[in-house]
């Protein structure tokens, strides 16, 4: 050792080991807002969205790095391996709706606000099911695949009238007396898309009397009546 290193000494074996698992526990626990969004199935522009305005889940810590990038801490990824899974536990999904497919881009972010409500519930692992179809369809293929399934023991939708323009109340006490439950995150209605259903219900009954050519017509001949009145 020379002269600059007299009385000093180099780094040991065990402090190699310790920077690299520092180094590693700060790459698996800290990660990039497009990271986490992807671990997450969520859209990275609703995440730094949530980040900006300081509405990200309870769970999740972000930080500012000194180039102004967000972090995000998720202990879920630091301790998910050491988490015994019950597989005798009933499965909570998140169903999001909407009415037409020009809605897609609505139908995301529902399905990215529904999956950040369950993590903050507690929900490690929320579900998402995500459909078009009207309210008034009672064969939505995928909402009656869930009713049906008895390891779905929640359904989180964020209106009541995404799960069914009428009857809701009778499809939850029937879920009820099953020991499953349905969670309403608003109880307020979307205008929109009750003009949506409406207008093809009315479609649908006009059809029936007047023939398809003439139904829309005839379906939107009576909103407008319905709504001058």
């Amino acid at each position: 050792m020379g002269r600059n290193g007299e009385g000093q000494k180099g780094l040991q074996p065990a402090d190699f080991l310790i920077c690299f698992l520092l180094f590693s526990y700060a790459i698996i626990c800290c990660m990039k807002v497009r990271d986490w969004a992807g671990l997450e199935h969520f859209n990275p522009q609703t995440v730094w969205k949530w980040c900006r305005e300081g509405t990200m889940p309870d769970r999740v810590t972000v930080e500012r790095s000194p180039s102004g990038a967000y972090m995000i801490y998720d202990p879920k990824y630091e301790t998910a391996s050491r988490v015994p899974v019950d597989s005798g536990s009933l499965r909570t999904v998140c169903y999001a709706r909407v009415s037409c497919a020009d809605q897609k881009a609505d139908l995301q972010r529902q399905a990215d606000r529904l999956k950040a409500f369950a993590i903050g519930m507690g929900v490690e692992h929320p579900e998402v099911v995500m459909e078009t179809g009207s309210g008034m369809n009672d064969k939505r293929r995928k909402l009656n695949r869930l009713l049906a399934d008895p390891t779905v023991g929640t359904i989180i939708v964020e209106h009541r009238d995404r799960l069914a323009r009428m009857n809701a109340g009778l499809v939850e006490s029937a879920l009820k007396a099953q020991g499953r439950r349905v969670i309403v995150v608003d109880d307020t209605e979307l205008d929109d898309d009750l003009v949506r259903d409406m207008t093809e219900a009315l479609t649908s009954f006009c059809a029936r009397l007047y023939g398809r050519r003439a139904a829309k017509h005839k379906a939107q001949a009576a909103l407008k009546a319905a709504h001058d009145a």
